[in-house]
This record gives structure tokens, sequence and C-alpha cells, in this order.
């Protein structure tokens, strides 16, 4: 059984018709990671092999129940002796055969709790490989999400190089009838032919890269949608997260933490299992056979048949079996002395994480926020350069840096928001709650 998280309830309806749609919204790129991605395909079948390993066909608490049967053919040249008053015989070629068949069952009755500790092992291993699969759907959310939003990154970059390219073309034409009628210089528009070369390089080489990025993102989604989509870059940031709950959620709830107390658990399973072996094993026996014999005319009896019913008990009692038992049982206790230090390791490991992951978000969304306002100051810059560069009051090399200004700060606003967005989804991973958000 697979498992399931509050991500996946409203994320499916209407899949079947994403190849007509234009825009790849991120619920829809989560829903088609978490069916199509190799990486959480193939844990979910690990997961499949843990959940049939806990089955009570698997536990050694059902008996054993085996078949035989079997046949013997004899040709034999016989000299007899009999000690009555029979005359001696020679047989050449005599005949006989034997048949036989048997049903056997085998039952432990007790084998010192060993298969008790075995059977909740397995089921401490389904539950930790549920946990494997989550990590594995966390790791891909995140790596899904770093394409996704350097795929919008780049979407909105394009636009921004488009618009730029339509007021470079623009100036160039100004240029062009300014030197017509005597008011520039050759210079102008030749410099206006460089921007605008350089300008298209830069398109070119940022939709090749949009291309490229694109095709990564499909790979996560496991190739299952066609290569011409776009995608959402609207971003709504998480409001209102508090840093102490995340963090005491992070120390109760992460993925990481959750697997190293389930080896714990199953370490102490191992140390009982290894001890079982110091107790005596109790089984039960039974079986019911049927035996044909057809003997030979050397034989006193010609033919004897034989069936029944046979029962039994028996206990084994291992004394001393060399020390192996006691080694694996030191072995098992030093395993999780291990375990147990590494939990205090991964104590002390999330928390930096977490604190540096924390700060990295908040000066990101501090970033972003500042590159919002400088927007408008470099929008309102390119607006009066461009109105006077019309009237002549501004050269076209000044108005090309209020250009460059504006693209640049528009480049450093979608790179600062995407980046915030995605450190705070890391923020969410370290404190368990990426699967219970609303992407």
């Amino acid at each position: 059984m697979k498992i399931k998280y509050s991500i996946l309830f409203s994320v499916f309806v209407g899949l079947q018709c994403l190849t007509a749609q234009q825009i790849l919204t991120p619920e829809e790129a989560v829903a088609l990671a978490l069916e199509n991605n190799y990486g959480i395909k193939i844990a979910n079948k690990n997961n499949e092999v843990a959940e049939n390993n806990t089955s009570v066909l698997n536990s050694g608490y059902l008996p054993t129940l085996t078949g035989n049967a079997g046949a013997t053919y004899n040709l034999d040249n016989t000299e007899v002796e009999f000690s009555d008053s029979r005359p001696d015989a020679v047989l050449n070629g005599a005949k006989s055969n034997r048949y036989n068949a048997s049903i056997n069952v085998n039952y432990v009755l007790f084998d010192g709790l060993g298969r008790h500790y075995n059977y909740k092992r397995l089921k401490e291993e389904y539950q930790l490989s549920e946990l494997q699969v989550r990590e594995t759907i966390e790791t891909t959310i995140i790596q899904l999400f770093s394409i996704y939003y350097t795929v919008a990154q780049l979407t909105e970059n394009t636009e921004v190089l488009e618009q730029t390219l339509v007021i470079s073309k623009d100036r160039l034409t100004r240029a062009g009838y300014q030197f017509d009628y005597g008011q520039s210089t050759k210079l102008a528009v030749l410099n206006a032919e460089v921007d605008i070369n350089n300008d298209s390089i830069n398109l070119i080489s940022i939709e090749q890269e949009l291309k490229n990025t694109s095709r990564d993102l499909n790979v996560v989604l496991g190739n299952a949608i066609d290569h011409n989509f776009k995608v959402n870059t609207d971003i709504d940031f998480v409001l209102n997260l508090n840093r102490e709950e995340l963090y005491e959620k992070a120390k109760a709830r992460n993925v990481s933490l959750l697997q190293v107390n389930k080896n714990i658990q199953i370490s102490e399973l191992d140390i009982k299992t290894g001890k079982s072996a110091y107790l005596p094993t109790l089984g039960l026996t039974g079986s019911y056979g049927w035996n044909e014999n057809n003997n030979n005319a050397a034989s006193f009896v010609a033919v004897s048949t034989n069936t029944g019913l046979s029962a039994g008990i028996n206990l084994t009692w291992n004394l001393f079996d060399g020390g192996s038992t006691l080694t694996r049982v030191r072995n098992a206790k030093i395993n999780l002395e291990n375990q147990q230090l590494q939990k205090e390791q991964l104590l002390i490991s999330v928390e930096r994480d977490f604190e540096n992951a924390w700060d990295d978000y908040q000066n990101k969304l501090t970033i972003f926020r500042v590159q919002e306002k400088n927007i408008k100051t470099a929008q309102s810059n390119f607006d009066r350069s461009q109105e006077q560069f019309k009237i002549g009051q501004v050269n076209s090399i000044e108005f090309r840096q209020a250009q460059l200004n504006l693209i640049n700060a528009e480049l450093s606003r979608n790179q600062a928001k995407y980046d915030a967005k995605l450190s705070e989804l890391i923020v969410l991973q370290l404190a368990g709650e990426l699967l219970n958000v609303q992407f």
C-alpha cells in the first residue's frame, strides 16, 4: 500500500487533459511527479516488498506441510536356503517392488520468542520503508521545484529580453530618423545596431536555455507531458511562518530523525531476537503414511500394505553453540549504541540545517522585497529617460544605461523571487511540513 498524503487529495483531477493546457501549474507538476517519477515508482515498489514481508505467510507462525512419495523396483537373482524342511531354491530374475506415500506436518510451538520479535521487526521495517518513500517524495518535490522555478525564472527573463529587443529596435528607428535629419551622428545608429545584436544574442541564448531546462523538468515528471508547455510564474509565499513552531516540528517530524528512531527500535528487537536463541525450541510433528511391498517368491510375505498415523513432540535446546549467539547479542547491542549516537549527531545537524535554512529564507525574502522596490525606481528612471530621449535631452548612451539598469533590476527581481520560494520549501521540508502545504 502506497503512502497517502494530504497533498494527493486535490491534485489528480483533470490530469488527463493536461496536454491540451498551456500552463503547467505547481499542483499538476506535483501530481505528475508522484505518478510518473521513476525514483518514486521504485521507492513504492520497495515499499510493497516490505509490506509483503509483514504478511502472516512470512511470520513463521504457520505450520509446514510436505508430501512424499516413492517407488522402488528390484530384479534379483536369489539363492534361498529355508530353515524348515523345504528344499533350497534358486530364483533368477525375481521381481519385487515397493511403493510409499506420506503427508508430514511440522509446527513450532515455541522457539524462544524468536519469530515473535522477528515478526515485529518486519513490521518496523515496513514502517521504515514508508518513511523512505516519504523521503524520496520530499527530495523529488524539492528537485522538481528547483527546476520548475528555474523554468519560471527563464520564462520571465525571456519576456524581459523580448521587450528589451522591441525597445532597442524602436531606438534604432529613432536614431535613423535623427541621422537622416541631421540631428545625430552615424555613431548613434551604429551603437543602436550593436545593442540590437547583443539583445538578440541574449534572447537566443536564454530561449535555448529555457528549452533545455523545460526538458530537465519533463525528466523529473517521467516524460509524462508534451515538451510544449509553460509554467505558472505567479508565486504565493506561506504567510505567518513561526520559527519556534517549525523548529519543534523539525525535531519531531523530520523524516531523517523519524528514520533513525525507527532504526533504534529495529536494533532493540535485534537484541531480543538474538537472546531468544538461549531458550529451547519445542515443536510438533505428525504424518500419515501408506506403504505397499510386493515381494518376490523368496519372501515369506508376498504382499504387505501399511497405513497409519504418527505424531510426536520434540524439544531442542542448544546448550552451547561455541559462543556465536553471545557474539550476535553483543554486536546487536553495539549496533543499538551506534544508532543512538547517530540520532544525537543527526539532531545537531538538523538544528544547524534548520537555522541555516531559516536565515537563508529570511534573507532571500528580504532581498526579494528590496528588489521589488528597486524595480519601481529603475522603471521610473527608464520611463523618464525614454521621454527625454524622444525629445533629444538624453543621448543614446545614457538611454541605453537606463535600459540596462531596468533589465538588471528585473532579472535580479526574478531570481530573488524564486530563490526565496525555494528556500521556503526547504524550511518546510526540514520541519516535516513539505507534504502538508498547498503548492
